[in-house]
């Protein structure tokens, strides 16, 4: 079985899909391994290094893909690159299913077997393949570090002969993947952390990594069964804002981190919750890709409001780009490792599993999730 990864770095973003550690795993395997030239050129890696793991390296981006039984990919592909594969291909990446509906029907219009890292079940088995949660602890780490170049103070408490320097009051909306993360980084810079999430179940989390969890009276919240957070009415929106601003209005540091999957991302944080924060404080928004969880945040930007800094930097694991491959690599080796038959040297996409029935939405010719028939 052929798999082909193309070169698709950029200067905002040089992550790179598969590293040679993670190829020389698929070519012990039985795998006919073939990358772009360049294609780890972004995070310092040689072609040579591909070589030495026994993979072919090629030239011409068409060639490689027209030729490939299986294309791994880190970003959505364009609609060009989905009609370069032959029919039959099976195409692993992010998909961005739900903003871009016209890639699910070009990959069913090609019949190409189209598997969404984004959409890989949050089940035990499936750890060691969840992309998404992958990139999303690197994400709540790099919006710590961010937010720490940002504000004109230091983090810990000091104690020195000039005096007593108070520590940073960290203030954490969302503690999932990303919120965690978060979470433990401002407490081991010496941060004081306090956590919100509209679901009580994660309050034991919040603590293990040294966070204070938040409680407001919404009434009933909860999860989904993938284990994101369920969407709030618009009168629990209302109460959670005005809550939320108290804690914001003392807090040095916001990091918000609400994602409903699919969806647009709720606005928690309005405006007028900015305007009530000291100057020189900063927020950072993990969910500015999806909307944005704060009034003002622009994607790619950040934002002065009388002072106080929105940093809408995206995808945050991008800034660490080396790290955040060598984790997407180890999701794709790992996924293709687990459908791998070692008899026949190839992936098998066994419909029945409950991995592969999660993630694969497109199979010979028909769109075969549900959520987008």
């Amino acid at each position: 079985m052929k798999i082909a990864v193309a070169a698709e770095a950029t200067k905002l973003d040089r992550r790179t899909p598969l590293l040679p550690g993670g190829a020389k795993k698929l070519v012990d395997m039985g795998a006919q391994v073939a990358v772009q030239t360049g294609l780890g050129a972004s995070v310092g890696i040689a072609d040579g290094e591909y070589e030495s793991a026994g993979v072919e390296v090629a030239g011409s981006t068409k060639d490689l893909l027209s030729s490939a039984d299986m294309v791994l990919r880190l970003k959505r592909p364009a609609e060009e690159d989905v009609e370069k594969l032959k029919a039959g291909a099976i195409l692993v990446s992010f998909l961005e299913p739900f903003d871009h509906p016209e890639i699910v029907q070009s990959m069913a219009s090609r019949k190409v077997s189209g598997i969404c890292m984004e959409m890989i079940p949050r089940t035990t088995l499936a750890q060691k393949m969840d992309a998404l949660s992958s990139q999303a602890n690197l994400a709540g780490y790099v919006a710590v570090i961010l937010a720490a170049d940002s504000i004109d103070k230091i983090f810990p408490m000091m104690t020195t002969p000039a005096g007593t320097i108070s520590p940073v009051r960290v203030f954490v909306i969302g503690a999932g993947v990303a919120g965690l993360q978060a979470i433990a980084t401002a407490k081991r810079l010496g941060a004081i952390v306090e956590a919100y999430d509209t679901r009580p179940v994660v309050e034991e989390q919040v603590r293990s990594v040294g966070g204070r969890f938040v409680k407001f009276d919404l009434g009933e919240t909860g999860e989904t069964e993938q284990g994101y957070a369920r969407q709030l009415t618009a009168e629990q929106l209302a109460r959670q804002q005005e809550a939320m601003a108290k804690h914001c209005e003392k807090s040095d540091v916001v990091i918000t981190t609400a994602q409903v999957f699919g969806k647009k991302a709720p606005r928690i944080i309005t405006a007028e919750t900015v305007s009530r924060m000291r100057p020189g404080s900063v927020l950072v928004d993990l969910a500015v890709e999806t909307g944005g969880n704060i009034e003002g945040s622009r994607l790619g930007e950040t934002v002065d409001v009388n002072g106080v800094k929105i940093i809408g930097q995206a995808p945050l694991p991008a800034l660490v780009p080396l790290d955040a491959s060598q984790m997407y690599s180890s999701n794709l080796v790992n996924l293709i490792g687990h459908f791998w038959n070692k008899e026949e040297k190839r992936f098998v996409l066994k419909l029945d599993d409950e991995i592969i029935d999660g993630c694969l939405l497109t199979h010979e010719g028909q769109i075969r999730n549900e959520q987008f028939k």
